[in-house]
């Protein structure tokens, strides 16, 4: 398990005569990623030969690529905390990451993220490796999380994502009675001013999209499905709030605290095609408890 990352192809005709430079570009491995692989103790092999990136490929060729050894981030701790994971394979992680718990860590809490539980989890399975997360939740929001194993893997998911390629599914309970069985919310975000944290729709913020899908009405909030077309900080929070409807729990944008001391916003599912693979993969992750109960208690 703590061996270097590696890729391997084998040649085809398509790419015969191709320069290896060219072929990794293709493959999206990017500059910064062979600059590291050249001065850091990577290797660029062609039929176990050590060659460099203007190599010519010929068909029948077996090119590997081989990353440099990764550290943990320096002053990252180091925890045994328990990880709901749903999937596992050599390239990533899907975690169902609970909610009070940050994703990465914080001034305010520099311990009990999940950051810090990956690289526990890391080490004790003998893998040299930091922890990437892919998909970020807020602390208070439960669901799931993508995390790539290795630099590269968090890179193609990047440029996923940038392409709106990885999809997530969320539900809420949001205050009141939404009037609308679907709808978009196209609202710009941008900070707060004099916030370092809250966000806002204003007119010079970030395009940002929201879809909805009401679930069912209660007698004072709506059980609600939300899909985001972008990722803005707080987005689903802040357009929500913005319709009059803010999540039980979120004090930071005026939702009712009475029922829930958390935002009440879970991410449910995750789709996205596995970068190596090719395949289309798909997990879930059912409401956590306290969520159910709120909707348990109104449905009596």
């Amino acid at each position: 398990m703590g061996s270097q990352f590696q890729l391997k192809w084998v040649i085809d005709s398509h790419h015969s005569d191709m320069l290896i430079k060219d072929f990794l570009k293709e493959e999206e491995i990017s500059r910064t990623a062979l600059t590291d692989i050249k001065f850091n103790g990577g290797s660029i092999k062609v039929n176990g030969k050590e060659v460099n990136v203007r190599y010519k490929l010929i068909t029948g060729d077996h090119l590997s690529i081989l990353f440099p050894l990764e550290s943990p981030s320096e002053g990252m701790m180091v925890e045994c905390i328990p990880l709901d994971i749903l999937f596992e394979d050599e390239y990533m992680l899907v975690v169902n990451k609970p909610a009070v718990m940050n994703t990465i860590p914080s001034r305010e809490h520099p311990s009990g993220s999940l950051a810090n539980a990956l690289v526990g989890y890391y080490q004790r399975k003998g893998l040299i490796a930091t922890s990437h997360i892919v998909t970020r939740l807020d602390r208070d929001t439960s669901g799931i999380v993508l995390v790539a194993k290795h630099r590269h893997v968090h890179h193609l998911f990047s440029l996923m994502q940038r392409k709106g390629l990885v999809k997530r599914t969320y539900e809420a309970l949001a205050g009141g009675l939404i009037g609308a069985d679907d709808g978009i919310i196209k609202q710009p975000i941008g900070r707060k001013e004099d916030s370092i944290i809250e966000r806002e729709v204003r007119d010079d913020g970030q395009y940002a999209c929201t879809h909805f899908h009401v679930i069912k009405r209660y007698q004072t909030f709506t059980h609600v499905e939300l899909q985001l077309e972008t990722g803005r900080t707080h987005q689903i929070r802040v357009h929500m709030s913005f319709m009059g409807h803010p999540l039980l729990g979120d004090d930071l944008y005026g939702g009712d605290i009475s029922l829930i001391n958390r935002q009440a916003l879970h991410c449910k599912k995750i789709t996205f095609t596995h970068p190596f693979l090719r395949t289309e993969m798909s997990f879930t992750a059912p409401l956590p408890v306290d969520l159910r109960a709120i909707i348990e208690e109104a449905d009596i």
